[in-house]
């Protein structure tokens, strides 16, 4: 292994040394403590250090750093105190996400670490947005995100790569190429002759260089630094290295040949960098064995900190406030509503309130597929990018995972975001990004996600199968979002800015059918509806119709052609969470409840509302809590079949199966 040393002095080669030599040697003792059963897993980088620890030098100590979980040379390197660490593994609640997270499966502000979920590639698309951030600040910053080889087989891989060149972010991409996607080694991951060669299918400069040797990744990673500040641009580094331990302890590492792991031996990122400095006369056996010494008692001492068994006191109530970020509702009252106040259409009203969200949030950045000169394919967005500029009503590529994971990367450096996901349908595309980073990102670690996705969402206007699904029960079985479903423009307004106001990630839906063919009074000065709180439509004695979106209507226009019948309606407004105090008392009013909605029947939200009021409401009633919603199939094309297929064909019938009660 050849190393340059370029104009490093003495100091900064011990430095670098030491740097490398802790997180190797912390990881031996954690070996030890996982054979005696004080840890109960860990995953080894013992044989990559010098990626870990030579990168993050190379950054500034404010730059986002997104690592994996064979990185805990970003940690050490980064003065992260091992005492804390090691509660962390541990699953304390002393450590860094609470006890409710693994190993490396953290992040930490203060450090400027944004951590892993097991999905690998999603932390691609969030360094995008982190690079937005920066380019938006005009900072000279740059963010390391870290990737597998077989995370390049992902496809969000190709799409963080492929949104960072297009939108010129100073994002460094680099591969950690350890030949094994666990056992799977690289001959049956990809068939490219280096995963550097994918660079160039992006526009965007690579380089592939020995991860072992800490100097070339020093080195290359500085120099790449500032050439991504300094052009505004991304760049891919493939790093040569190998794991000399299993994908994790208990998996063992008996599919590698034996010869390899003796080649690779002779590759010691520590062993060689050591010896380097003996033949530069840096130091000798007696100093090296002196800093060995010191790093082993820094080690024990830290864990000394924190001996002892772990104890954990579940707190049922503090676990569900955590999972959610403080929404400080500081509502913005609703002007008053007279025979002045101007008449809006649905779709009126949320670009109004996109506007005015945009005037009084600087930090607003509008992202969405054609929503830019385009105006969107709902013409929601008409006008907003010519008002505020390109920089923040941005075109994006197809790149759902890419974009919804550049939210959370904006929201890490302390922007709002709204994505628009042009057809609610194509939520499909971006759905681990939303369930699995967004929803849970609070809980882990305190980490808010300030997003909006808006949802253009429903049937009724002959879209077919893929443009016309209701898909919000998807995510109402996920804790961490909120789901926001309007059925008036009024209400669409207050709604829209209340979600944009809330750091949590809101799932907002807007029903397509209704934005040019329903109105209502808008007040023109900028309001907010308080998210969480369902609307009583109309008071009614026969029986109670608890709805939402298209619903609301439907039950509005059966009672005007039914005036015999006294409805009340609750207008449930918002899905997650649930305005169950509302619900209560909709049952108390009539003792009959129809629940009525345009998903499909099973697993819909309806069944949860349902089993909610025979839990809790039961002596309240005086007849079966009935459900009318729609068949439970896809939704057809041919306009006849899908009225047929709407909630809104057999709403007659349930109303009357009620009343004889």
């Amino acid at each position: 292994m050849h190393f340059e040393r370029k104009n490093c002095s003495n100091e900064e080669l011990i430095r670098l040394y030491k740097s490398l030599l802790l997180p190797r040697m912390i990881e031996e003792k954690m070996l030890v403590l996982l054979r005696q059963g004080r840890i109960s897993k860990w995953f080894s980088g013992i044989g990559q250090e010098a990626i870990s620890v030579g990168a993050t030098l190379a950054m500034k100590p404010e730059e986002w750093i997104l690592p994996l979980h064979r990185n805990l040379g970003v940690f050490t390197s980064r003065n992260m105190p091992l005492s804390k660490l090691f509660l962390q593994w541990q699953g304390s609640q002393d450590g860094y996400s609470n006890g409710r997270e693994r190993s490396f499966h953290f992040g930490n502000r203060e450090h400027a670490i944004c951590g892993m979920i097991s999905h690998l590639g999603p932390q691609l698309g969030v360094a995008d947005g982190i690079g937005l951030a920066y380019k938006l600040q005009k900072k000279n910053k740059a963010t390391l995100v870290f990737s597998g080889d077989g995370g390049t087989s992902e496809g969000d891989f190709h799409e963080a790569l492929n949104v960072a060149s297009v939108w010129d972010l100073p994002v460094i991409f680099l591969i950690e190429n350890n030949g094994y996607g666990l056992s799977t080694p690289v001959s049956e991951q990809y068939r490219c002759e280096s995963l550097v060669y994918k660079a160039e299918g992006y526009g965007m400069q690579g380089v592939r260089i020995d991860g072992n040797n800490i100097l070339t990744v020093y080195d290359t990673l500085r120099g790449i630094r500032e050439y991504c500040i300094k052009y505004q641009r991304p760049y891919l580094v493939e790093c040569m290295t190998f794991r000399m331990r299993g994908h994790e302890e208990a998996s063992g590492i008996k599919y590698v040949p034996q010869e390899l792991l003796e080649d690779w031996g002779k590759k010691d990122p520590v062993a060689n960098f050591e010896g380097f400095l003996r033949e530069q006369g840096v130091l000798d056996d007696s100093r090296i064995e002196q800093l060995r010494e010191n790093i082993r008692e820094t080690i024990e001492l830290e864990l000394n900190e924190v001996a002892g068994p772990v104890h954990v006191v579940p707190d049922t109530e503090e676990e569900l406030v955590d999972t959610y970020a403080p929404a400080p509702y500081v509502i913005e009252e609703m002007p008053p509503v007279d025979a002045g106040t101007p008449e809006k259409r649905l779709v009126d009203a949320i670009s109004e309130s996109l506007d005015q969200s945009m005037q009084r949030h600087s930090n607003l950045v509008l992202m969405g597929q054609d929503i830019a000169e385009y105006g969107g394919v709902f013409k929601v967005t008409e006008g907003l990018m010519e008002k505020y500029g390109k920089s923040r009503v941005r075109n994006t590529p197809l790149c759902e995972s890419a974009i919804v994971g550049c939210t959370l990367g904006l929201s890490l450096e302390g922007y709002k975001s709204v994505m628009e996901m042009q057809f609610a349908d194509f939520v499909t595309a971006g759905f681990n990004q939303i369930v699995n980073n967004l929803a849970k990102i609070h809980y882990r670690w305190g980490q808010a996600a300030d997003v909006v996705i808006r949802m253009p969402t429903g049937a009724g206007v002959g879209a077919g199968p893929f443009h016309s699904q209701s898909n919000e029960a998807w995510f109402a079985h996920v804790p961490g979002l909120k789901i926001v479903y309007p059925s008036t423009p009024m209400d669409a307004k207050g709604l829209l800015a209340a979600a944009i106001n809330d750091p949590n990630p809101v799932l907002y839906f807007e029903h397509k059918a209704l934005y040019r063919s329903i109105t209502g009074p808008v007040p023109e000065d900028y309001y907010t509806v308080e998210i969480g709180k369902a609307r009583t439509v109309q008071d009614g004695d026969d029986l109670s119709i608890i709805t939402y979106g298209a619903g609301v209507h439907w039950a509005l226009d059966y009672q005007q052609s039914h005036p015999e019948l006294s409805l009340h309606v609750l207008d449930l407004r918002t899905l997650l969470p649930l305005d169950y105090a509302a619900i209560r008392e909709t049952v108390a009013r009539t003792g009959k409840v129809l629940i009525l909605h345009e998903d499909t029947l099973t697993g819909g939200v309806g069944a949860e509302i349902a089993a909610f009021i025979g839990e809790h409401c039961f002596s309240m009633l005086d007849a079966p809590v009935l459900r009318c919603a729609s068949l439970d199939t896809p939704v057809p094309f041919n306009t006849d079949l899908e009225k047929n297929f709407l909630a809104s064909a057999r709403l007659d019938e349930y109303v009357q199966k009620l009343l004889i009660y």
